[in-house]
Protein backbone atom coordinates (compact mmCIF):
# COMPACT_ATOMS: atom_id res chain seq x y z
CA UNK A 1 0.00 0.00 0.00
CA UNK A 2 1.51 3.26 -0.72
CA UNK A 3 1.87 5.99 1.56
CA UNK A 4 -0.63 8.66 0.15
CA UNK A 5 1.08 12.06 1.36
CA UNK A 6 0.75 15.41 -0.31
CA UNK A 7 3.20 17.29 -1.72
CA UNK A 8 3.95 20.35 -3.66
CA UNK A 9 3.80 20.18 -7.56
CA UNK A 10 5.51 23.14 -9.39
CA UNK A 11 6.76 24.40 -12.76
CA UNK A 12 10.36 25.23 -13.81
CA UNK A 13 9.90 28.89 -12.15
CA UNK A 14 8.92 27.18 -8.82
CA UNK A 15 5.41 28.70 -9.20
CA UNK A 16 2.53 26.62 -7.34
CA UNK A 17 0.68 24.06 -9.29
CA UNK A 18 -0.99 22.36 -6.97
CA UNK A 19 -0.57 19.08 -4.79
CA UNK A 20 0.31 15.29 -5.26
CA UNK A 21 0.82 12.38 -4.18
CA UNK A 22 4.29 12.13 -3.43
CA UNK A 23 4.60 8.32 -4.42
CA UNK A 24 2.79 9.37 -7.63
CA UNK A 25 5.36 11.97 -8.34
CA UNK A 26 8.45 9.69 -8.04
CA UNK A 27 7.07 6.85 -10.54
CA UNK A 28 8.68 6.97 -14.11
CA UNK A 29 10.54 10.01 -14.93
CA UNK A 30 9.02 12.24 -11.89
CA UNK A 31 6.14 14.92 -11.40
CA UNK A 32 8.16 18.48 -10.82
CA UNK A 33 8.11 19.23 -7.33
CA UNK A 34 9.54 21.30 -4.39
CA UNK A 35 12.12 19.51 -2.47
CA UNK A 36 14.61 20.52 -0.06
CA UNK A 37 18.32 19.67 1.23
CA UNK A 38 19.04 20.51 5.01
CA UNK A 39 22.92 20.25 5.73
CA UNK A 40 23.31 20.34 9.89
CA UNK A 41 27.05 21.37 10.89
CA UNK A 42 28.51 20.73 13.99
CA UNK A 43 30.45 23.05 15.54
CA UNK A 44 33.73 22.13 14.54
CA UNK A 45 32.40 22.83 10.67
CA UNK A 46 31.85 19.40 9.87
CA UNK A 47 28.66 18.32 7.67
CA UNK A 48 26.20 16.09 9.27
CA UNK A 49 26.25 13.08 6.44
CA UNK A 50 23.30 10.94 6.72
CA UNK A 51 22.91 7.56 5.01
CA UNK A 52 19.56 6.74 3.63
CA UNK A 53 17.68 3.26 4.85
CA UNK A 54 17.63 0.37 3.19
CA UNK A 55 13.88 0.94 3.25
CA UNK A 56 14.07 3.82 0.87
CA UNK A 57 12.29 3.48 -2.42
CA UNK A 58 15.14 5.19 -4.17
CA UNK A 59 18.62 5.46 -3.53
CA UNK A 60 18.48 3.09 -0.56
CA UNK A 61 22.04 2.85 1.50
CA UNK A 62 23.38 5.65 -0.67
CA UNK A 63 25.05 8.45 1.72
CA UNK A 64 22.94 11.71 1.62
CA UNK A 65 23.32 15.55 3.27
CA UNK A 66 21.45 15.46 6.65
CA UNK A 67 17.88 15.63 5.79
CA UNK A 68 16.40 15.36 2.09
CA UNK A 69 12.84 15.45 1.93
CA UNK A 70 9.58 17.41 0.39
CA UNK A 71 7.49 20.17 0.66
CA UNK A 72 3.96 20.40 1.74
CA UNK A 73 1.21 22.92 1.22
CA UNK A 74 1.59 26.18 3.08
CA UNK A 75 5.26 25.46 3.92
CA UNK A 76 7.90 27.48 2.46
CA UNK A 77 11.85 25.60 2.34
CA UNK A 78 12.73 26.75 5.39
CA UNK A 79 9.37 25.58 7.72
CA UNK A 80 9.76 22.21 5.76
CA UNK A 81 13.30 21.88 6.70
CA UNK A 82 12.48 22.31 10.61
CA UNK A 83 9.42 20.09 10.29
CA UNK A 84 11.92 17.14 8.88
CA UNK A 85 14.97 17.99 10.98
CA UNK A 86 12.75 17.03 13.95
CA UNK A 87 11.36 14.28 12.15
CA UNK A 88 14.14 12.55 11.07
CA UNK A 89 16.93 13.52 13.58
CA UNK A 90 15.09 14.82 16.60
CA UNK A 91 16.97 18.11 15.85
CA UNK A 92 14.31 21.21 17.51
CA UNK A 93 15.74 24.26 15.80
CA UNK A 94 14.74 27.92 14.40
CA UNK A 95 18.27 28.65 12.61
CA UNK A 96 17.56 27.37 9.31
CA UNK A 97 19.29 29.53 6.86
CA UNK A 98 18.16 29.19 3.21
CA UNK A 99 20.67 29.39 0.70
CA UNK A 100 19.79 28.64 -2.84
CA UNK A 101 17.96 26.16 -4.93
CA UNK A 102 18.37 24.43 -8.49
CA UNK A 103 16.54 22.05 -10.52
CA UNK A 104 17.24 18.79 -11.58
CA UNK A 105 15.88 14.93 -12.70
CA UNK A 106 17.47 11.91 -12.06
CA UNK A 107 16.33 8.44 -12.38
CA UNK A 108 17.02 5.83 -10.25
CA UNK A 109 17.27 2.08 -11.76
CA UNK A 110 14.23 2.45 -13.26
CA UNK A 111 12.41 2.30 -10.41
CA UNK A 112 11.38 5.80 -10.27
CA UNK A 113 12.81 9.78 -10.52
CA UNK A 114 13.41 12.40 -8.60
CA UNK A 115 12.18 15.80 -10.57
CA UNK A 116 12.76 18.52 -8.17
CA UNK A 117 13.36 22.14 -7.78
CA UNK A 118 15.55 21.26 -4.54
CA UNK A 119 16.47 24.05 -1.97
CA UNK A 120 19.62 23.69 0.01
CA UNK A 121 19.18 24.88 3.92
CA UNK A 122 21.62 24.82 6.13
CA UNK A 123 22.10 24.99 10.02
CA UNK A 124 25.23 25.30 11.71
CA UNK A 125 26.97 24.52 15.47
CA UNK A 126 24.60 21.74 16.57
CA UNK A 127 26.35 19.41 19.07
CA UNK A 128 25.93 15.67 17.89
CA UNK A 129 24.76 14.34 20.66
CA UNK A 130 21.60 16.22 19.49
CA UNK A 131 21.52 13.57 16.30
CA UNK A 132 18.79 10.95 16.92
CA UNK A 133 18.30 9.62 13.60
CA UNK A 134 15.04 7.95 12.47
CA UNK A 135 16.14 4.52 11.81
CA UNK A 136 12.96 4.35 8.79
CA UNK A 137 14.78 6.77 7.33
CA UNK A 138 18.18 6.91 7.93
CA UNK A 139 20.48 3.95 9.09
CA UNK A 140 24.17 5.68 9.89
CA UNK A 141 25.13 8.94 10.85
CA UNK A 142 28.56 10.56 10.28
CA UNK A 143 30.77 13.64 10.03
CA UNK A 144 32.97 14.80 7.22
CA UNK A 145 35.16 17.52 6.47
CA UNK A 146 34.13 19.84 3.33
CA UNK A 147 37.39 19.07 1.50
CA UNK A 148 36.91 14.91 2.10
CA UNK A 149 32.87 15.97 0.94
CA UNK A 150 33.68 18.04 -2.33
CA UNK A 151 36.29 15.07 -3.12
CA UNK A 152 34.01 12.25 -2.80
CA UNK A 153 31.47 13.76 -4.41
CA UNK A 154 33.28 14.43 -7.31
CA UNK A 155 35.36 11.08 -7.15
CA UNK A 156 33.24 8.63 -5.83
CA UNK A 157 29.72 9.61 -7.13
CA UNK A 158 27.84 6.55 -6.74
CA UNK A 159 28.08 6.36 -2.74
CA UNK A 160 26.53 9.85 -2.91
CA UNK A 161 22.67 11.06 -3.73
CA UNK A 162 22.89 12.73 -7.02
CA UNK A 163 20.84 16.38 -5.44
CA UNK A 164 23.99 16.20 -2.75
CA UNK A 165 26.67 16.07 -5.07
CA UNK A 166 24.81 18.71 -6.83
CA UNK A 167 24.28 20.75 -4.37
CA UNK A 168 27.92 20.54 -2.61
CA UNK A 169 29.20 21.44 -6.66
CA UNK A 170 27.08 24.53 -6.43
CA UNK A 171 28.23 25.50 -2.86
CA UNK A 172 31.69 24.93 -3.99
CA UNK A 173 31.45 27.07 -7.42
CA UNK A 174 28.92 30.22 -5.46
CA UNK A 175 31.21 30.39 -2.74
CA UNK A 176 28.48 29.83 0.12
CA UNK A 177 30.29 27.56 1.62
CA UNK A 178 34.06 27.73 1.68
CA UNK A 179 36.62 24.98 3.21
CA UNK A 180 38.46 26.81 5.51
CA UNK A 181 41.02 24.84 7.64
CA UNK A 182 39.14 21.80 6.40
CA UNK A 183 36.10 23.24 7.83
CA UNK A 184 32.96 24.39 6.51
CA UNK A 185 32.00 28.51 6.75
CA UNK A 186 29.07 30.10 5.64
CA UNK A 187 29.55 33.53 3.66
CA UNK A 188 29.62 35.87 6.52
CA UNK A 189 30.57 33.69 9.47
CA UNK A 190 33.92 33.29 11.37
Amino acid sequence: MRNMEQIVIVDEEDNYIGEEDKEKCHDGDGILHRGFLAMVFNRRGELFLTRRSARKRLWPGFWDGTVASHVRTGEDYEQASKRRLKQEIGLATDQVRYLFKFCYRAGYKGVGAEHEICAVTAVTGIDGGSIIPDGDEISEVRTISPARLIRETRDKRGAYTPWLAIAVERMAEQGLLRATDDRFVLSGES
